[in-house]
């Protein structure tokens, strides 16, 4: 039987597709996840692919109907509908995967020539006799410059103190990581020199453990923040640590704890040492970075919100709680304002190779706090949004994040209320993309109204507790599993979400003299960024109404940026140079703040102008 190479990108898995076979069949064939809401009719778009090389069968009706025809032009296909002629290699963009194959893309991967902070030197040493009876740590830093033609003066106290037996116990032959004119740490001859990359969210905590040498990624790993039991957002953070010496303490102690668990993880999958860990980068919003380095955030809950430092900082890893070599230190990305932070650097940092000087360019970092940038002609102007836990699944009813069994998208139609869950197990709630598509659903289908009002008299809406929902999924009493709903609280929940993220957008473009048809490009950050669907962001009117060619999500480019900084001083260098860059405005107190936010509330495609809203029919 004829079977044609198939090659999936950016996910990088070959396999054969035997012919008469659907490119979604392959896909799923070889455990390849692109989403399919309507199970293969070719009736929801969800499995949107482009063909890069290779032929394949005729569009079908459904195709002409659901793509323009720019996009088959261009080789856009469903994959549900497309059967290969020949052997083919095909794009899937973020939004047409299921969340755990998102979760393998990570990031838009950007290229450096490693240049780290810290490298590693193979050392030969003499050892001592009566007639050389040079110190220890006289006797390494002399070789090590001698040898490598370095100017090393000091070794790190902690090293120090382990320095003489480890020395013997490596017969006098071992391996050097420097930093400067320091030596951190000792290992053996042939030891790997590796750093970590981390994104400390509010909500979850990203790890990339890396080789400094090559700049690969060898493992990552991603846990929830612990510090949410102390809150879901920020401000109550900052409450919690202003409340005591002892919480604040706390808070930076568990989120040490975290991380060495995650370090301790990440070295069992790649049968690593921690003391080979010679370098870290921490990036995080003003408030993470604050509380994770123990400095005072009293000032970040009162006006002017001003941070206790904006430059880059340095500290040694151990001061901090955190297992790793012993003299290795922490470099955190400087930070732009109260509420615009390190991680948002970092994604600026990651993306700033696909700018062009002549666009106007939109990125947006989505998440509890959502920092939004507008860059024109090499200027950045940048303001925070509080656009709270809503599209993780925070305050939201049957809300949770994306695991098994969770709902990541939805469509309804005249048939009815369709779904894909995460594993393709049965459902048990529902995480932020499938509530992102819910609400833009609800309304395509007049079940709610612009102003997000719940109408009672549609099928599957009713009210429990004197209380409006629509119900997703009905209960399961064979299986005991409860209906999943949307509320109006939900969709309220979701209404003030939104309309932060719009108003940040639309404040940044009259504040530099631009209109939404200006905009060339919005880059999309962030974990939540990366599983949404723009087309139903556009819906509820999150996403200003533009061509979706112009919508390109990045993944976590703010893990993107720690792994540039981590690897490259020149990237460390150039996320210093943009932070000085940056314009903040504090975004309540722009003119028409309050009109503006009221109107962005508002579903539907719009355009926003100094507090009016004008719908785009």
């Amino acid at each position: 039987m004829t079977a044609y190479k198939i090659e999936f990108e950016p996910i990088g898995r070959r396999g054969e597709c035997p012919a008469g076979q659907s490119l979604l069949g392959c896909a799923r064939r070889l455990g390849i996840g692109i989403a399919s809401v309507c199970g293969g009719q070719g009736t929801c778009r969800s499995c949107k692919v482009q063909i890069l090389d290779g032929n394949t069968s005729e569009a079908t009706s459904s195709e002409t109907e659901w793509l323009s025809a720019d996009e088959l032009k261009t080789g856009w296909r469903l994959a549900c509908q497309a059967y290969p002629l020949s052997d083919c290699k095909l794009h899937i963009p973020a939004e047409s995967m299921t969340a755990p194959q998102r979760l393998q893309l990570e990031w838009l991967e950007v290229r450096t020539r490693p240049e780290p902070a810290v490298k590693g030197y193979q050392v030969k040493l003499q050892p001592p006799s009566l007639s050389d009876l040079t110190a220890d740590a006289d006797r390494l830093l002399q070789s090590l410059n001698r040898q490598h033609k370095l100017h090393c003066h000091r070794v790190d106290i902690e090293l120090l103190r382990h320095l003489p037996p480890q020395l013997r116990s490596l017969d006098w032959k071992c391996q050097a990581a420097v930093r400067d004119d320091e030596v951190t740490a000792l290992s053996p001859w042939q030891s790997a020199q590796l750093g970590l990359a981390v994104d400390l969210g509010t909500t979850k905590i990203a790890a990339y453990l890396v080789d400094l040498k090559e700049g690969r990624t060898l493992a990552a790993k991603g846990v929830m923040n612990p510090q949410i039991s102390y809150g879901e957002d920020v401000v109550s953070r900052i409450q919690a640590a202003i409340s005591s010496i002892e919480t604040a303490e706390k808070l930076q102690k568990v989120v040490a704890e975290a991380l060495n668990q995650l370090i301790s993880d990440l070295y069992a999958q790649v049968n690593a040492d921690q003391n080979e860990i010679v370098d870290m980068v921490v990036v995080g919003n003003t408030a993470m970075h604050h509380l994770f380095l123990k400095l005072p955030v009293l000032q970040l809950a009162h006006s002017p919100f001003v941070p206790a430092v904006s430059h880059a900082v340095d500290v040694k890893a151990r001061e901090l709680g955190l297992h790793i070599a012993q003299g290795a230190y922490v470099h955190l990305l400087p930070n732009i304002a109260g509420f615009v932070g390190a991680d948002h650097v970092a994604m600026l940092t990651a993306t700033q190779n696909l700018w062009v000087k002549k666009d106007v360019v939109i990125a947006l970092d989505i998440g509890t706090n959502t920092e939004v940038s507008l860059i024109r002609e090499g200027k950045i102007t940048s303001v925070s949004c509080a656009s709270g836990p809503a599209f993780e699944g925070g305050h939201i009813k049957g809300g949770m994040r994306a695991a098994p069994g969770a709902i990541e998208r939805v469509r309804i139609d005249s048939q009815g209320v369709h779904y894909q869950t995460v594993d393709a197990i049965p459902p048990v709630g529902i995480c932020g993309s499938g509530i992102l598509d819910a609400m833009a659903q609800l309304y395509l289908a007049g079940i709610i109204d612009e102003g997000g009002r719940m109408k009672e008299e549609q099928a599957r809406v009713r009210r429990q507790n004197n209380h409006l929902e629509f119900v997703l999924v009905e209960e399961d009493k064979k299986h005991k599993r409860s209906a999943v709903v949307i509320t109006q609280n939900d969709i309220r929940e979701l209404q003030l979400a939104k309309a932060a993220i719009r108003t940040g957008i639309q404040v940044l473009l009259e504040a530099n003299n631009c209109s939404e048809e200006d905009i060339t490009k919005v880059f999309i950050a962030g974990a939540f960024g990366t599983y949404i669907d723009i087309s139903s962001a556009i819906t509820i009117g999150m996403l200003p109404t533009l061509p979706l060619e112009r919508f390109q999500q990045v993944g976590n480019a703010a893990g993107m940026g720690a792994k540039l900084a981590l690897i490259s001083l020149n990237k460390r260098a150039e996320a210093q140079m943009l932070s000085r860059k940056v314009r903040y405005l504090e975004l309540a107190s722009a003119p028409g703040f309050n009109q503006t936010f009221i109107q962005a509330g508002y579903l539907g495609r719009y355009r926003l102008l100094k507090g009016r809203r004008e719908e785009i029919k």
